[in-house]
């Protein structure tokens, strides 16, 4: 994928409190703060939020992946072994109820030369999970028959790594899928960017990479 160094998000050394991380993101994200996703509102419980001004608060123990609360979509290239080389639009969703977990999910469409949705493609679903130790865990399956568990850590306060630990497949999933690594971060426009790399051989080479803005939170 020729152009996959330049999804890489960037990763400046700023150290911020917890009161500045929830400030600068109110100000970052002013113009898509009166969006969230639709709740049915009649459960016992709280609605997901992908809106830290509505809801439950966020849990204290994940103000570390604070940022990446919200709906964000947008483009992306793939380089797989089942499908070559294509052009992806994507949808990511990271959610919370106010209890010590994000949840994840990510739908993705195929698109023609000219830009356009030509089918749908890959969806995941999972949990994102931080420790006091700083830790990501992860938990994330796949459409296609793929279920893998990450751990990880901040970069930074924009950017979070994760690395597969564990990656099973299903007897009709990819045979060619092998363990990989994934980066997140805010870029410097304040999209969200990530990569993932995947083992080909002995050396990880990028399968997927995307560029996202947000719409909602």
């Amino acid at each position: 994928m020729s152009d996959s160094q330049d999804q890489t998000p960037q990763q400046p050394e700023v150290s911020l409190s917890g009161s500045d991380v929830v400030n600068r993101a109110a100000e970052q994200w002013k113009d898509t703060s009166h969006r969230n996703i639709p709740g049915l509102g009649d459960l016992p419980i709280p609605d997901d939020t992908a809106n830290l001004r509505e809801g439950p608060s966020l849990h204290d123990g994940l103000l570390a992946l604070l940022p990446l609360v919200g709906v964000w979509r947008g483009t992306g290239q793939a380089d797989t072994a089942e499908d070559g080389q294509y052009n992806f639009g994507q949808q990511i969703t990271f959610a919370h109820d106010g209890e010590n977990y994000l949840t994840y999910s990510s739908r993705m469409w195929k698109l023609d030369e000219e830009g356009k949705p030509n089918g749908l493609d890959v969806r995941e679903s999972g949990y994102w999970r931080i420790n006091e130790q700083d830790e990501i865990e992860v938990v994330c399956t796949h459409s296609t028959g793929v279920s893998e568990i990450y751990y990880g850590h901040p970069v930074n306060e924009r950017a979070w790594q994760i690395e597969s630990a564990s990656t099973m497949v299903t007897a009709t999933g990819p045979t060619t899928l092998g363990p990989g690594k994934r980066l997140y971060g805010l870029m410097p426009n304040n999209n969200l960017g990530w990569v993932d790399e995947r083992m080909v051989g002995e050396e990880l080479r990028p399968r997927m990479s995307a560029e996202l803005s947000r719409v909602i939170g």
